[in-house]
């Protein structure tokens, strides 16, 4: 498994720092920190805050994403997923939480809001052609394959 370092800066006492919960996983958990519960009732959109910024070295991203748990047990997941944290950013990291489920969640310091991958970045030089390469789906598009086996 490849390694890198990133610098991180604990923007606040409460922060806490991101940690891989188990040796194979891909992603580290974002907590927030907050000064007061915050009560995200249904349909809701809130920024959660993380007290932490970073700075990640050239040529890689951090993608923020929802946690499984929390999505399927109460329906929460991030507005803009995956969120991007480009190499260049140095502001706090914060969450765009959206409750889709029915009932309120209570959100506290603390808790584990959402999960982030940090990730090498590829950049694109585009080759303009007249023509693309034809393969077996070609423009087949959404729901070519169909749903059963």
């Amino acid at each position: 498994m490849k390694r890198t370092t990133v610098e991180l800066k604990c923007l606040h006492p409460d922060a806490v720092v991101p940690e891989y919960k188990t040796a194979q996983a891909a992603g580290m958990d974002l907590c927030a920190c907050l000064e007061q519960v915050l009560l995200l009732e249904p349909g809701q959109r809130a920024l959660v805050s993380t007290g932490i910024s970073l700075a990640l070295p050239q040529g890689f991203e951090a993608q923020i994403r929802p946690r499984s748990g929390l999505a399927l047990k109460h329906g929460i997941s991030l507005v803009n997923s995956p969120g991007t944290i480009d190499a260049d950013y140095r502001g706090e990291i914060k969450i765009i939480l959206i409750n889709h489920g029915d009932a309120c969640v209570e959100i506290q310091s603390g808790d584990r809001v959402a999960q982030m991958v940090v990730a090498p970045v590829t950049r694109v030089d585009w080759l303009r052609v007249s023509e693309l390469g034809i393969t077996d789906r070609n423009e087949n598009g959404f729901g070519h394959t169909g749903v059963r086996r």
